[in-house]
């Protein structure tokens, strides 16, 4: 048997327009690199290598978690910060924690279960890897901001050769 090619993969919740070009804007000017590549999100699987001929069973795992949800109301407001553990700000969900929380398990439960470096918090990230300087600014920049909205579905997210993450395939929840 031979292996395939590995891919890297991740699973996410999407932030809609008008919202993700606000906070996509907020990270380009904080001069996180990542910026143009990684579009805004909030992690359910974070970045998984696996080998391509496990992506099949891993969207027949997404259809049966997706199923499984009814969509919810997701609240995005103010800011907060992994420092000093990681140099990271994000914009914290105020609402939709717990649809995240139980998500994010059922994601990972299936073929391409993982362990996480870090106890799951559901965030945005806005900024990440850039002087302290930048980082406070963006955090100042965005502490009154708050959106919400309608969570209808997940995204498989695959990286690619380029190093921007584009969204795959999306999964709806049911209707």
């Amino acid at each position: 048997m031979t292996e395939g090619v590995m891919v890297t993969i991740g699973v996410s919740l999407p932030i809609p327009a008008p919202y993700a070009e606000v906070l996509q804007r907020a990270r380009r000017s904080a001069g996180d690199p990542l910026a143009g590549a990684v579009p805004p999100h909030v992690t359910l699987m974070p970045p998984t290598q696996i080998d391509d001929g496990a992506l099949a069973a891993l969207e027949e795992h997404l259809v049966g978690v997706a199923a499984a949800y009814d969509p919810f109301r997701m609240i995005l407001q103010g800011t907060g910060t992994f420092r000093p553990v990681s140099p990271v700000v994000f914009v914290a969900v105020a609402e939709g924690i717990g649809q995240c929380e139980r998500l994010e398990q059922d994601v990972r439960s299936g073929p391409v279960a993982r362990e996480l470096d870090f106890i799951y918090h559901p965030h945005v990230t806005v900024a990440h890897h850039v002087a302290d300087e930048a980082l406070d600014g963006v955090f100042d920049e965005l502490a009154t901001f708050r959106c919400a909205f309608r969570v209808t579905g997940l995204d498989l997210y695959e990286h690619g050769a380029d190093q921007v993450w584009r969204s795959r395939r999306t999964f709806p929840f049911r209707v």
